[in-house]
């Protein structure tokens, strides 16, 4: 059975990348830790390992939130929490503190996986023109926001609003909010990204627009994202995979290959091979496409909600106090 090997596996995530690939730890570094029993992931992302996976080098955070219900109140304190404190390191790395932010929401309000961004900068508190009034309580740091909208309604590239914009105006760096796309069913929703590399908007659903990192605007720039969307190809060979471990639970014969036996050739192939697969027939037929979970809605209002909250955390020391 042959496959391509040249497959582009639709995820923004640079840690299921290094997974995927399975290469040495000297090529890059993962480390783990448990935040509010919340686990958290560290990627460091070298020059080489970026030609790799096609990740622009720098520190990507993996914040896994589980069986975390991001509607449940308690659960919610935990992953602001978390949130806040990964953003607190890269803002004490770059020595950022009670600098001039700007939050930039990405994405088309009017669809809905697409809309975190924009439904971000509803939430998060703004201050920069309290600062020009002078009538700021000491705590606070200056904060503007901006949501260039997309292309196919402005007809103008992203890249060169927030260009235009950071030009114009005095702002020391800038966050980014972004929906993202991911190659796991599992990490829909259930995930959230955070680095210092910038972003390269739509990258993950084949889409990707000019990038907006430190290189290009000139200051640091951190993304925070949240997997939203997964493809076709994906779930395709996910299902595959829970029905091998369906039969296998189901087939007491230790003699029988029960994966070869029921799904023949298929069955045998590893995660990978099963993906490359899905991709190469649902492409040739034309019916991959990106899919999001019937409760999208709630997630993404929920997870605006958490990732303002510890925006506002992290940058005005007030709040805390």
């Amino acid at each position: 059975m042959k496959m391509n090997d040249n497959v582009n596996f639709r995820t923004d995530l640079a840690y299921e990348d290094t997974i995927r690939i399975k290469k040495d730890n000297d090529i890059f570094v993962n480390s783990h830790r448990k935040l509010f029993d919340i686990d958290v992931h560290m990627t460091k992302v070298s020059d080489y390992l970026s030609k790799e996976i096609n990740k622009k080098p720098g520190t990507y955070y993996t914040i896994n939130l589980g069986q975390l219900d991001i509607c449940d109140h308690l659960d919610n304190n935990k992953i602001i929490e978390v949130l806040k404190m990964v953003l607190l390191e890269l803002i004490d790395k770059y020595h950022l503190k009670n600098k001039k932010a700007m939050i930039v929401g990405l994405g088309n309000i009017h669809v809905t996986p697409d809309s975190l961004g924009p439904y971000v900068l509803d939430n998060v508190i703004v201050t920069r023109h309290l600062f020009k009034l002078d009538s700021i309580n000491p705590g606070y740091s200056e904060v503007s926001a901006l949501s260039p909208g997309v292309m196919g309604n402005t007809g103008i590239e992203t890249f060169d609003i927030i260009k235009s914009v950071v030009s114009n105006v005095d702002v020391d760096y800038i966050i980014v909010v972004d929906a993202l796309a991911s190659s796991s069913i599992s990490r829909v929703n259930k995930t959230i990204q955070v680095t210092d590399a910038g972003i390269n908007p739509g990258s993950g659903v084949g889409n990707s627009r000019k990038e907006l990192s430190k290189d290009t605007l000139g200051i640091p720039t951190f993304a925070i994202g949240v997997p939203t969307v997964v493809d076709a190809a994906t779930i395709t060979s996910d299902i595959i995979d829970c029905m091998c471990e369906y039969f296998e639970k189901q087939v007491k014969d230790e003699e029988l290959d029960t994966t070869r036996h029921f799904l023949g050739e298929v069955g045998v192939l590893d995660s990978n091979e099963k993906k490359s697969l899905m991709y190469e027939i649902l492409a040739d037929n034309g019916y991959n496409m990106m899919v999001t979970p019937k409760e999208v809605d709630a997630d993404i209002e929920a997870l605006a909600k958490i990732i303002a909250a510890s925006i506002d955390l992290a940058l005005h020391q007030a709040l805390g106090e």
